[in-house]
């Protein structure tokens, strides 16, 4: 987390928080069965901009995953103000990406078990 200062990650660490509150409380049905983590969020120095590293079990779903919270992104988001209001003046703005690290750790055990 080098370069990043003590306000982002704090700011980053409760978006997380919250993210992944708004992420259980909508359900698995919600992401066609899968299960989601929020892994990490990264936000920008002017804390607009928040990178949201998700993980998605099982991996074969994630595709299917991405593309919902990319439409689901405008609600969550505002689901997100509610909750941040009083901390924050803007409400960042939400970019999902995969996190591949549950993936990479899959491919290790296979290769172990080989």
């Amino acid at each position: 987390m080098e370069g990043q200062s003590t306000r982002q990650l704090k700011v980053a660490r409760e978006l997380q928080r919250y993210l992944a509150e708004i992420i259980r409380s909508r359900g698995m049905a919600a992401f066609g069965g899968a299960m989601l983590t929020v892994s990490e969020v990264r936000i920008s120095p002017d804390l607009s901009i928040a990178k949201v590293y998700v993980s998605v079990f099982p991996s074969d779903k994630q595709k299917e995953v991405m593309e919902t919270l990319e439409q689901e992104k405008k609600s969550i988001r505002g689901e997100l103000g509610r909750q941040v209001a009083k901390q924050l003046r803007i409400v960042p703005e939400l970019d999902f990406y995969l996190d591949s690290s549950l993936d990479y750790a899959e491919h290790i055990e296979q290769l172990l078990k080989m």
